[in-house]
């Protein structure tokens, strides 16, 4: 068998579900299982109405839109009095009972946001049954079941296999349809797998399955070197062994999301990359294989932080201070992008969350001096040659430089 997974850009209107449901009926109506991301920019707009919640205002601004948006499209893909309709309304009134619901910020973002990836994955079942391909729904949340980590749920592996372990008999003679980015923990509520977490959810449907092979859909003709929207010259990569592809989501390519080629990996399940609008494109085949002389991969990652914390008596550095460090950054399940020391500062990048940065920096405030700057720009050039290292590590405005034999990396302004 093997999993498809579509992201938000493939399903933004009817014109995309219309080709996504192409795509699958050119495969054989059973041993397929497909992930859907939310449509269009769905995502962003249910995190838009959490923010207007948490601080006591109207959501329905972001949330009346977005329903009509769905509505639309399903005009253009169902009868008037199709059973989808009701489904879609049903699923929009729990989203505005999430919204009223109290609660800390990171757990009623899980319980609203995750709504998007149901309601797509809905309306492409009902789709798919209007084309009379068989196809069975399937709530992700019955078989990934996650800790209490919310919006970067851990996996229970023991428990997820044992879950997924009864669906072979539905694959037998049906289509499974079922949502990307999203689980349950064992007290009910829902967690979200983190930002861009359905490539995840589609890997780790099929490493528990044994799957042939995944597919990612994308509307890019493969893995890229470079985003072509910065760098038009970006060449496809047409394979890629696991180590590097990880390494590549590790630095913030944002093709693939970074827990994706683990479970790959282990099981040695391949991982294709494939162009949505045009299936026949061959593609980037990830797999294990070796490959010499790859062409510099350039990724730049947006809205970072840099934080420096400065010892308050000017002794070193040293192991006791930087695991006060570390602590705190384990603490808020923060990740380190870029680190670097002098004698008595340390410095590091990552991702700007804001309410769990200013946690941070709150926190390291009681033992250090505590520096940060925003809205800055990670640009990691793996693989480099002369001429993408002299580009790049000579731009203006460097807040932090650092390089390897093989890796440099710039944070500017």
């Amino acid at each position: 068998m093997e999993v498809f997974k579509f992201g938000g850009a493939s399903l933004k209107d009817a014109a995309g579900i219309r080709n996504v449901a192409k795509i699958i009926g050119s495969k054989a109506a059973s041993n397929l299982l497909v992930v859907v991301s939310a449509m269009g920019k769905t995502t962003n707009a249910l995190e838009r109405a959490v923010a207007l919640a948490q601080k006591n205002q109207d959501a329905s601004p972001e949330l009346a839109p977005l329903h009509d948006y769905h509505l639309q499209v399903m005009r253009d893909l169902f009868p008037d009095n199709h059973p989808a309709y009701a489904a879609v309304d049903d699923l929009f009134d729990t989203l505005r009972k999430e919204l009223s619901s109290p609660g800390e910020y990171d757990q009623v973002y899980d319980q609203v946001v995750s709504g998007g990836e149901l309601i797509s994955s809905v309306i492409v079942h009902h789709y798919l049954l209007s084309q009379s391909i068989p196809t069975h729904w399937l709530d992700a949340r019955t078989c990934i079941a996650t800790d209490r980590t919310f919006r970067e749920g851990k996996i229970d592996w023991t428990r997820t296999e044992g879950n997924i372990a009864g669906l072979p008999p539905i694959l037998a003679d049906h289509v499974i349809i079922t949502q990307g980015f999203i689980g349950r923990s064992t007290d009910g509520l829902t967690l979200t797998l983190g930002r861009e977490g359905s490539d995840f959810s589609a890997a780790i449907f099929a490493s528990c399955l044994r799957a042939a092979a995944v597919t990612i859909w994308k509307d890019v003709p493969g893995v890229m070197n470079a985003d072509p929207k910065r760098l038009p010259a970006a060449v496809v990569f047409e394979e890629l062994p696991f180590q590097e592809a990880a390494e590549m989501t590790y630095y913030g390519a944002n093709v693939i999301h970074p827990k994706t080629i683990k479970p790959l990996a282990n099981a040695n399940i391949p991982l294709l990359v494939k162009n949505f609008t045009d299936p026949s494109l061959p593609g980037t085949r990830i797999h294990a294989c070796k490959i010499d002389n790859l062409p510099p991969l350039i990724v730049f990652k947006e809205n970072q932080c840099l934080v420096s914390c400065r010892v308050t008596d000017y002794t070193f550095v040293n192991e006791q201070q930087l695991s006060l460090i570390f602590n705190a950054l384990s603490d808020l399940d923060l990740r380190v992008n870029v680190m670097q020391n002098s004698a008595i500062s340390f410095s590091f990048c990552l991702d700007f969350r804001e309410n769990k940065i200013m946690s941070l920096i709150r926190k390291l405030q009681q033992q250090f001096e505590v520096f940060y700057n925003t809205g800055l720009t990670l640009i990691t050039v793996k693989n480099y040659d002369k001429q993408t290292f002299d580009t790049y590590r000579n731009r203006s405005n460097v807040l932090l430089e650092q390089s390897s034999r093989s890796t440099l990396q710039v944070l500017v302004r």
